[in-house]
């Protein structure tokens, strides 16, 4: 048996993305975000995008609807009472997720795995505010999760071997395929990846090349779906550095810097496509 019942924490991009992805494959999902407004919106934006795949034929209007019709927004965090799973996706700030995990572990059962989708911070911590670290672990989505079949499985210090099977088994349940990493800044995945970003951003900030440029030599010169800069709008240039931050103070090394362009860029407002401005302009 897999997981039945879900609670998604978190309706923005990537809690959406999850919510959307378990409700096609049979799970009963309840939505839940800090603001009343943002899990509507979420939640808007899945049925926005249930029309344009129905108009482009990806799937039957019947399709849509039942898979729509598995996601229930929850108003109250105390709904997670009746989850199996709950997984966070929530803004990437260390004292947020702690103060979300410790409410979590006195709502929840026992048996409730709580599931962070972290992109860089420390599972062993989080689980160390909970009083049961076992049944805590990282389920890494990737960004779009309805498109992307990796999830990067995180184990905690106490994390046990039957949550990171069921785990494995619940990323299986989503048609994903569940690859271990080690519990490190940034994991494998963003470890990897963010450098790579932030290296795109210097080479903008000391005039080595135009952003259009950047892109079109890694995508025609390395094969890459997406130029690393494109990939940062979509991202988020918020949540890159708050990534870079976290492997600049997590390994103390100056290779990982943040570019004072992404800084800069972020306490503009210029967060990537989900501001409408970032390194290109979105409509």
């Amino acid at each position: 048996m897999g997981i039945a019942r879900l609670m998604v924490v978190g309706a923005g991009q990537m809690g959406s993305g999850i919510a959307v992805t378990a409700a096609e494959a049979g799970v009963e999902v309840l939505l839940h975000d800090l603001s009343p407004e943002r899990a509507q919106e979420g939640l808007a934006g899945l049925r926005r995008q249930a029309e344009r795949d129905v108009a482009k034929g990806k799937k039957s209007e019947a399709e849509a609807n039942v898979t729509l019709g598995r996601i229930a927004i929850a108003a109250d965090l105390g709904e997670a009472a009746n989850a199996e799973l709950v997984i966070e996706a929530i803004v990437e700030n260390l004292e947020a997720k702690l103060e979300l995990f410790g409410r979590l572990d006195g709502i929840t059962s026992e048996a409730t795995i709580l599931a962070s989708n972290t992109s860089a911070l420390p599972i062993t911590e989080l689980a160390a505010a909970t009083g049961r670290p076992d049944r805590v672990v990282g389920i890494h989505f990737m960004n779009p999760v309805p498109v992307m079949p990796l999830v990067e499985l995180v184990r905690g210090l106490a994390t046990s071997d039957e949550t990171c099977l069921q785990a494995e088994r619940f990323a299986r349940q989503l048609g994903k395929t569940p690859v271990e990493a080690g519990d490190s800044p940034g994991f494998v995945s963003n470890r990897v990846l963010m450098p790579m970003i932030n290296e795109a951003i210097f080479c903008v900030y000391e005039g080595v090349a135009a952003p259009e440029a950047v892109d079109a030599i890694m995508k025609l010169g390395m094969r890459h779906p997406m130029g690393p800069l494109a990939l940062a709008d979509l991202i988020g240039l918020d949540t890159c550095l708050a990534i870079m931050e976290v492997l600049h103070l997590g390994f103390g090394d100056p290779k990982y810097r943040p570019c004072p362009l992404l800084r800069k860029y972020v306490q503009a407002g210029w967060l990537g496509k989900k501001s409408g401005r970032g390194f290109y302009a979105y409509g």
